[in-house]
């Protein structure tokens, strides 16, 4: 699977730290791997998107819009409706930008543990005649786009502070995390997500085999055999109401069929998954 480079692979003229792109698309793409090289908002008008990173993963309509982190993720784009086109605004900016708008307005934040890759937020009516003044803006030509923007940049992320709070500024300029730590976080947050491990590799920025080896020094094991234990043990517990059927189940856990299901719950167990459910 191709690896999109974004914005570079979206040929924008716009050599400045602020670029924006109004993208549309008739075609869905499901879990592309995408790697952000400025952070990205990512202004949802039409479809539905669902992002996994290397700690979160979010599913939005049009709605709401994400605020994405440099860095790699799994993006899942759905068109709104038959003979309808997604679209998203996409609005990128550096690092150095938000770092200059903190130091020039003085902004206070208080640094967190818990570092997010992408944040959420529902639009308000402020908001969409933002979203609007970035469309008419990307009609105009690139220098005065490049003046444009930095004034719509230090707009947006004044109000987003006011209304939303200040919790996505410590995230977005925070150093990157021992490797280690990154790592096991990674696999710890997607352990219930039916990710392959091509897919995690390219979250964890590694190769295939990197991967396993990593895995396999952190966990002891391989990594099909833990996720595999991860998800039965989920399903002992999903089990534990008396009015799931293992039918309603096994395609969540990860299971193609319910007889593999059946089979796997039994052989960690020591019974079937209805047999679990009696005692």
């Amino acid at each position: 699977m191709e690896i999109y480079k974004l914005p570079d692979h979206l040929n924008l003229k716009n050599s400045s730290s602020f670029k924006v792109f109004d993208y549309k698309t008739s075609e869905e793409c499901n879990k592309q791997m995408v790697s952000l090289q400025q952070n990205t908002f990512s202004f949802l008008l039409d479809g539905s998107k669902e992002v996994f990173a290397n700690k979160t993963a979010v599913s939005i309509n049009n709605s709401n819009f994400l605020l994405m982190k440099t860095g790699h993720c799994l993006m899942t784009e759905k068109l709104p409706g038959t003979n309808a086109n997604y679209r998203s605004i996409l609005f990128f900016f550096s690092n150095e930008s938000l770092l200059e708008l903190i130091h020039k307005y003085n902004i206070e934040y208080i640094k967190s543990a818990q570092q997010a890759s992408i944040f959420s937020f529902s639009y308000d009516d402020y908001l969409e005649t933002f979203v609007q003044g970035l469309i008419n803006i990307n009609r105009l030509a690139i220098h005065i786009q490049e003046k444009l923007l930095t004034v719509k940049f230090e707009e947006l992320i004044l109000y987003l502070i006011e209304t939303k709070g200040v919790n996505f500024i410590s995230s977005l300029i925070s150093n990157t995390q021992n490797q280690n730590s990154q790592f096991i976080a990674t696999v710890e947050t997607n352990k219930l997500n039916k990710l392959t491990i091509k897919e995690l590799s390219f979250l964890s920025n590694m190769s295939v085999s990197s991967f396993k080896r990593e895995f396999e020094k952190h966990f002891n094991t391989s990594p099909s055999k833990w996720f595999q234990d991860k998800r039965l043990e989920h399903a002992s517990l999903l089990l534990k109401d008396k009015t799931i059927r293992p039918s309603d189940i096994y395609e969540e856990i990860g299971y193609e069929n319910l007889s593999n299901f059946i089979q796997a719950f039994k052989t960690k167990f020591g019974t079937t998954p209805k047999q679990y459910q009696l005692n």
